[in-house]
């Protein structure tokens, strides 16, 4: 018994043979499933198993959906993977998150289902997640999935993946294709609101994928300034986005449209510090060692004293207290004076908020 992968090309499907499926019964009581949607301006290319994949090149928007195991056991923030150190030398459903299946649509089918999915949700819900810099297609899918179980996110879930060529040492070439991706989010984000019928729509970017979200949610909502009325949320995650532009540019116009929007940040963040040593000294929106960023229609939320992972960037998803506090920001509503964790910070004639040590 085999998945199968789909190929759409000139309006014709071809199949291949994905992975293996599980014996019937076994994903049940094994793992979960979770099914996310996707739009991506990246090359389409053979996966590393023959199925669907994408690489690091530019090319036209494709639309599709990603099957995702969730183990059982999985850890609230946990991107569970291979480990040599536990001599896991392959995926396994079973233990590790695993991008099981990319299927390729059309846009009318793709359209369609996530308008099934935001119909059958409580609200009528949709969110559209941005990843960052040095992250590949496969790692987006896994990082979506997990971030719809972790939230327990009720309606449609979809990533958009710009062509970032998953390299460390691609800092140059990725921020480049971010300018580039800008102008196709921003199309793919007129047609989601127009297609979608979502009416609550929260958009989430993590580091890099700030700067396309941003001037992409602008630049749709120029052309149709009803989008705003709709989206729930923006929730900037370590936005990898110079701190002056953010607050003299590019939060006034957002602000204007959709009010409130979530910044978190953190001064341990090293990607960001290595990013402000590499654009001259100028601090990011979202490093806090040099300040914080406080701006009226903006929830600051630092989170310099939360345990993050080796090099402090991503703990957005990977933090249990902040996945939480996402939890009940997109459940509730709820802003940050009313959510358990919190305290108050006062600055400036302003406040903004850090998570209790």
């Amino acid at each position: 018994m085999f998945l199968l992968a789909v190929f759409v090309v000139g309006g014709c499907e071809t199949t291949h043979e994905a992975r293996p499926a599980p014996p019937e019964g076994f994903a049940e009581s094994q793992y979960a499933v979770v099914q996310t949607f996707f739009a991506t301006d990246r090359n389409l290319e053979e996966g590393r198993r023959g199925e669907v994949g994408f690489g690091g090149e530019r090319s036209d928007i494709r639309y599709g959906r990603c099957h995702v195991s969730i183990p059982r056991d999985h850890r609230m923030g946990e991107l569970e993977s291979p480990s040599i150190l536990r001599f896991e030398f392959r995926e396994d459903p079973a233990k590790h998150v695993v991008l099981l299946e990319t299927r390729l649509q059309e846009r009318e089918r793709f359209f369609s289902e996530i308008r099934e999915e935001v119909e059958a949700s409580s609200g009528k819900k949709a969110f559209v997640f941005v990843h960052g810099y040095n992250v590949s297609f496969e790692d987006a899918a896994r990082r979506s999935a997990q971030m719809t179980y972790d939230l327990g996110f009720d309606g449609a879930p979809v990533f958009y993946s710009w062509p970032s060529r998953g390299k460390p040492q691609a800092y140059v070439v990725d921020g480049q294709n971010a300018e580039w991706s800008e102008a196709n989010l921003a199309r793919f984000l007129s047609a989601f609101f127009q297609e979608s019928e979502a009416e609550k729509v929260y958009l989430i970017a993590h580091s890099m994928g700030s700067r396309i979200l941003s001037r992409a949610l602008i630049s749709a909502m120029q052309d149709d300034p009803t989008i705003g009325e709709r989206v729930e949320e923006v929730i900037f995650a370590a936005p990898d986005i110079d701190a002056q532009v953010f607050a003299e540019d590019i939060m006034p116009r957002i602000a204007s449209g959709v009010s409130p929007v979530t910044l978190y940040a953190s001064s341990k963040d090293l990607a960001l510090a290595a990013s402000r040593k590499v654009h001259g000294g100028y601090s990011r929106a979202g490093d806090t060692a040099r300040g914080v960023v406080l701006l009226d229609g903006l929830e600051t939320i630092d989170a310099s004293y939360v345990e993050t992972g080796f090099n402090g960037h991503s703990y957005f998803a990977d933090n249990r207290s902040i996945l939480s506090d996402m939890f009940y920001l997109i459940r509730t509503g709820a802003r940050a004076s009313h959510r358990f964790g919190l305290t108050e910070v006062d600055a400036e004639d302003q406040v903004y908020w850090q998570f209790k040590r």
